[in-house]
């Protein structure tokens, strides 16, 4: 009987102990917590809190947030002398009620701007000194509010062209790189303590990723304080591979600046272009070859999309020393923006959560990446 007894209880543990994280429930937060952060970009209604059930997924899976659109240029600062803060205090305060690290994003980018920013008042285009005194205003401002209680900043976002040389924006065409400078200067004055990121999309690809190394050697080289990259992760199936994954990595680790994925999320659908981007300017057409799975994921792409997440993640477990933050580009499926781009009205399936909130393959993929 005793023999029995101890046959039982070894039996018992050993199953528990070859349970996936997955099945033991374990938060993504929890499984990385010896990594990286894991964060979430947030709505207006999550800022809210409109939703209970989205609030308590937010701050049961993740510990940094992002807010998806609320503190872009047009929202925090739509008129020069007029500043809203409402929806990034209350995005601060869902933060500090839950110990999570907050991003702010972002303080300067060509798009979602207000249109005074590039005007004056009798509608002529503003000249360098000009929008170096409204770039000094705007970050100033906004930065030295939440000192002390935003954790990080997307400083600049997305000035690179996808051949590695400058955007031709506003920004750029006005005041050339020294933009960009400025715009850390002004940034790391108004809160010393702050980590700063420089921000874009198809940064694994070679010329890309090249132009960024140059932005950040170049505020290196001046003193400039920058503390990290952030890598748009957009990506598909099948793009980029786990080695250009690698190789961005590892590259801009050597300049002596964290690796951020900031906006992760993967796309199941076919798409217009032969490579992903994120360039909000472009759209196609909708139609039944562009948009397969209106009612649903097969399983077998469920499986796809799940092997995938694994992949990355089990890449980004190897070179945790050299991540600070893996952000996903909404709480689930439903909410992701790819349902709308390049095509307006598809079906996608972008995210770890489904469109009832509930965990999908590719969420116990990625917690089973990290052992036990």
């Amino acid at each position: 009987m005793v023999n029995k007894l101890v046959f039982l209880i070894l039996s018992t543990v050993i199953l528990v102990g070859n349970q996936s994280f997955a099945q033991k429930k374990i938060t993504l937060k929890e499984a990385f917590k010896d990594k990286f952060l894991i964060g979430v970009a947030v709505n207006r209604s999550q800022i809210n809190q409109s939703n209970q059930e989205e609030t308590k997924l937010i701050t049961s899976q993740f510990n940094a947030l992002t807010a998806e659109n609320d503190m872009k240029w047009m929202y925090i600062h739509p008129k020069e002398d007029t500043f809203n803060f409402e929806q990034a205090d209350k995005l601060v305060e869902l933060a500090k009620a839950n110990d999570m690290f907050v991003v702010g994003h972002t303080l300067v980018w060509h798009s979602q701007l207000a249109p005074w920013v590039f005007k004056t008042d009798k509608g002529d285009t503003i000249n360098n000194a000009e929008l170096t005194s409204r770039l000094k205003k705007h970050i100033s401002t906004i930065v030295e509010k939440y000192k002390g209680k935003i954790d990080a900043w997307d400083v600049v976002n997305e000035a690179l062209a996808e051949d590695g040389s400058y955007r031709k924006s506003p920004f750029y065409t006005i005041g050339g790189e020294s933009f960009i400078e400025n715009a850390f200067r002004f940034a790391h004055t108004a809160d010393p303590e702050a980590e700063l990121y420089y921000n874009d999309y198809n940064l694994i690809n070679a010329e890309k990723r090249d132009g960024a190394i140059r932005i950040i050697n170049n505020l290196k080289s001046k003193n400039i304080k920058i503390d990290g990259v952030g890598i748009q992760a957009h990506w598909s199936l099948e793009e980029p591979t786990i080695e250009e994954i690698e190789t961005a990595i590892k590259m801009y680790s050597e300049t002596g600046v964290k690796v951020m994925f900031t906006e992760l999320d993967i796309s199941v659908l076919p798409s217009p272009w032969n490579s992903p981007t994120a360039d909000v300017s472009v759209s196609f057409e909708n139609n039944p070859t562009m948009n397969p799975y209106p009612n649903g994921l097969p399983d077998s792409v469920q499986t796809q999309l799940a092997k995938r997440y694994a992949a990355i993640f089990e890449l980004f477990n190897k070179h945790a020393d050299k991540i600070g933050r893996v952000t996903f580009w909404g709480l689930h499926d439903g909410l992701s923006w790819k349902n709308n781009f390049p095509i307006r009205g598809r079906t996608d399936y972008t995210l770890l959560f489904d469109r009832a909130m509930e965990p999908k393959k590719a969420f116990n993929a990625v917690i089973d990446t990290v052992n036990d």
